[in-house]
């Protein structure tokens, strides 16, 4: 079981790894051309509101309400019935994504005002964004259709199309600031437009090996059919319990509005970069685990259903403690390598490195939400999820008060950190405290071992990066190359500590 666990997460992480690699190109190109302005302050505001929604409604609560009705046809009931299930999903999914689209599309001024009330004093930047949402609202319909087959074919066992996916994404906005951007007025409206089209494009790649699957639907507007009435009821509290995180974020960017310009746009690069081993390791295993769980569950097979959530644990921490360790120590150098070109300059990468090493403190705490969210998930429990995530979102605003004002945006991005933990932590409680969840001998040790090692790699990592100001005088490619070793030699020193230890990668097969 947890070898081909291993195996999958592998396949979800690699093709997210290439998702993420050009999504960094992307974030370079953007920084490059138009730096931390008043557009792209406009530009992050307009696609983090369908980003939000589609976090929060396809990615979030559709999926885990989606996926184990799903997995619970598969296993108990007929083909024909599963495409039953589909198509009417399908059907009624469209027609709801549709409805909402139009409403996004021309209450756009009005949403802008709602998630950036602080663009309220500027009129070029409240138009600019309005006018740029109208373009990136739709995306919202095509990333939820594109979610939908997604969930099937991860269901069926085919991880690595879904995981593929995103790559169109980076690969049109990239085009669209490279070569749209001139031809457009103002440049920065390319980018808005690239997000329409990279939607598109996205859904229309996954349709074809859902045909191999003999599994496209023909869509049928079907709100009484048992299965989708059921997801419906899942998906009510879902749509709040799956994406706190998200919901927290979206707060820090509202009382970012209000702080100095490039506030938001310092939050979105740091975002990103704590993206990125959240999504390569922990939305790849939450990936894999949530059809495997779903299927424990309908099994009953309560000692696997386990077992999957401590596998799960052991490779988000494994993983996710250097990483965070990696954040803190390198936020400046990546920062630098990463984005200081064009109109990003060394203050950008100062002010930005603030809020990334506060979300480098909570990244654990992001990764272990991931994969044990889905243990509530997989059994159809949306309700105890909900409670768990109004005390934690509580406490961001809590904390967003309290901190924005002594470290302004690192404030809030501390305090997103803070709320991730409390998350994790309740949602760890309820599993042990349901029963559902047991931990598998030898934690103690497993725990020692990485504690150790990644204490033995911060020690390297800070004295190979020196003064973040030799970053800022070196050249490009000297940085790069730079970082590239440090990172080397730091992955090197964390294994041959935990082999040196006697950790084996065997170990994680169970």
């Amino acid at each position: 079981m947890s070898l081909k666990l291993l195996r999958s997460s592998a396949v979800v992480g690699a093709m997210t790894m290439i998702s993420r690699v050009l999504g960094f190109v992307r974030d370079v190109v953007v920084a490059w051309g138009f730096g931390a302005s008043a557009g792209t302050d406009a530009f992050f505001v307009a696609f983090k509101i369908p980003n939000f929604l589609r976090r929060l409604f396809a990615e979030g609560a559709f999926s885990q309400a989606f996926v184990p009705v799903l997995s619970e046809y598969r296993t108990q009931r007929e083909h024909e019935e599963v495409r039953g299930l589909i198509a009417s999903v399908a059907g009624t999914l469209s027609g709801i994504l549709f409805l909402i689209t139009a409403i996004g599309v021309v209450a756009a001024p009005i949403l802008i005002y709602v998630f950036a009330p602080g663009f309220s004093g500027d009129e070029g930047k409240l138009e600019l964004a309005s006018a740029m949402l109208r373009w990136t609202f739709p995306y919202l319909l095509f990333i939820s259709l594109t979610a939908f087959v997604g969930g099937i074919l991860n269901s069926y066992g085919r991880f690595a199309i879904p995981a593929l996916t995103p790559v169109m994404l980076n690969v049109v906005l990239i085009a669209a600031a490279l070569w749209l951007a001139p031809l457009v007025d103002p440049p920065i409206m390319a980018l808005a437009i690239g997000v329409f089209a990279a939607g598109a494009i996205q859904l229309g790649f996954q349709l074809p090996f859902l045909v191999r699957l003999k599994l496209l639907p023909r869509p049928r507007w079907n709100r009484t059919h048992e299965g989708v009435r059921r997801i419906m009821k899942l998906m009510v509290p879902a749509l709040f319990g799956s994406s706190v995180a998200q919901i927290n974020l979206l707060l820090d960017t509202i009382i970012a509005s209000f702080l100095v310009t490039g506030s938001v746009s310092w939050l979105y690069y740091s975002d990103r970069l704590m993206e990125f081993p959240l999504g390569v390791f922990a939305i790849a295993i939450a990936t894999v685990i949530l059809p495997k769980l779903s299927r424990d569950h309908a099994s009953q097979d309560a000692d696997q259903f386990s077992r999957t959530l401590d596998w799960g644990m052991r490779g988000v921490i494994l993983v996710g403690a250097p990483a965070a360790v990696a954040l803190l120590t390198l936020a400046g150098p990546m920062l630098s390598t990463l984005f200081q070109h064009g109109d990003f300059d060394a203050h950008a990468v100062s002010m930005a490195r603030l809020s990334l090493m506060a979300y480098g403190v909570g990244l654990v705490g992001f990764m272990l939400i991931k994969v044990l969210a889905p243990g509530f998930y997989s059994r159809q429990d949306t309700k105890t999820p909900v409670r768990i995530g109004m005390i934690a979102m509580g406490t961001n605003m809590v904390f967003n008060l309290i901190l924005v004002w002594p470290l302004a945006h690192a404030g809030l991005a501390l305090a997103t950190t803070f709320s991730a933990f409390l998350n994790a932590g309740l949602l760890y409680r309820g599993l042990r405290r349901s029963g559902h969840f047991t931990l598998q001998p030898g934690w103690t040790g497993f725990l020692l071992r990485v504690t150790v090692a990644i204490s033995l790699m911060g020690a390297l990592l800070v004295w190979l990066a020196g003064d973040l100001q030799t970053w800022f005088d070196a050249h490009g490619w000297d940085r790069a190359l730079r970082l590239i070793g440090i990172i080397v030699a730091g992955a090197t020193t964390y294994g041959m500590a935990l082999l040196a230890m006697g950790m084996r990668p065997a170990g994680l097969r169970g």
